[in-house]
């Protein structure tokens, strides 16, 4: 199915509906029957082209504003944490058109949303993402800058939006990741990957060039040398190797993975908000102040921290020997 559906909050009790429909292809909706209070039992029947398909049924809590159901990609947003599940694995999770569209529409729905803390990126299936679509590159009625500007727009307007983003972003790395996926894999501020993980570049195998901001992530967490040679040779670096040159973070466990991801995004999404935007804010500029300027922009972030209401509240929880409760 490659509609994109919005399905946008509404009153508890009131029969009015609301849905935005995006992408390609006729897209019919049916919400189903309320559940208790303060719960929204929200039942899909999406009908592309005239074809009946159901959609695994939605629980959703009064306050969540959105989610977002599409083939190739899955938003859902629960207790301050947006997750963004690539969710086409028949297919390596490969980033086509659809794919790149849908993750623009999830992006820009998290940095509106003002109840997101935090941010986990992951896949469904066996791989993470395996990188374009080559085949339909290969299209031989239109010129391939044509259709590589028309998948690049979308996505590089996704990483970009990302790179803006106050909120913690966490990426879990289910398995092996190429090309354009390195990109999509690397972009969090941090990194977990599973055993089964593995990275390859794969550009100048075919003769093209790194993309996604993918050659950005490899030399700012692992260098120019590491970066050279993974773009360079396209070996697949398996994910221990990834670990001790600093692509990823931590490896765990296939199994393991996704539970230790979401507890670590939970954990963020707890946090105090506006110390951990601060906290990402000085590590960027960090790479181009000196170190006085450094000083300074530390100086100022520390003193409005202390001022603030979390700052007040963790100095409360520390003595009073609790967990902090921050707004």
């Amino acid at each position: 199915m490659r509609s994109l559906v919005f399905i946008h909050r509404y009153a508890y009790g009131k029969t009015s509906r609301r849905a935005l429909q995006l992408g390609r292809g006729p897209c019919f909706v049916r919400m189903g029957r309320f559940c208790k209070f303060g719960l929204q039992c929200l039942h899909l029947m999406l009908l592309p082209c005239g074809v009946p398909r159901r959609t695994p049924l939605l629980y959703a809590s009064a306050f969540r504003e959105l989610i977002i159901m599409s083939s190739p990609l899955i938003l859902e947003i629960d207790q301050a944490l947006a997750t963004v599940t690539f969710n086409n694995p028949a297919r390596a999770n490969v980033l086509d058109l659809a794919m790149a569209q849908a993750f623009l529409a999830a992006i820009d729905k998290v940095a509106s949303d003002t109840s997101v803390r935090a941010l986990l990126i992951t896949a469904n299936g066996k791989q993470f993402c395996a990188g374009g679509d080559v085949n339909a590159f290969a299209d031989p009625s239109r010129p391939l800058p044509q259709i590589l500007e028309e998948l690049l727009e979308p996505v590089h307007a996704a990483m970009a939006m990302i790179s803006l983003l106050k909120i913690p972003v966490v990426c879990a790395i289910n398995g092996p990741v190429g090309g354009g996926g390195i990109g999509l894999a690397l972009c969090g501020d941090i990194v977990l990957a599973a055993e089964s993980m593995k990275l390859r570049g794969g550009y100048s195998a075919i003769g093209l060039t790194p993309d996604v901001g993918g050659s950005w992530f490899v030399t700012r967490r692992a260098g120019a040398a590491k970066a050279k040679e993974i773009y360079l040779t396209n070996r697949a670096i398996p994910s221990a190797e990834c670990l001790v040159c600093g692509l990823v973070d931590a490896v765990h466990p296939d199994a393991q993975l996704h539970e230790a991801a979401r507890t670590l995004a939970l954990q963020l999404a707890k946090g105090p908000a506006q110390a951990q935007a601060r906290i990402k804010s000085l590590i960027e500029v960090a790479h181009h102040n000196t170190l006085r300027q450094h000083l300074e922009a530390e100086r100022e972030s520390m003193l409005a921290s202390g001022d603030s209401d979390d700052g007040k509240e963790g100095i409360r929880s520390f003595i009073e020997k609790r967990a902090p409760k921050f707004n």
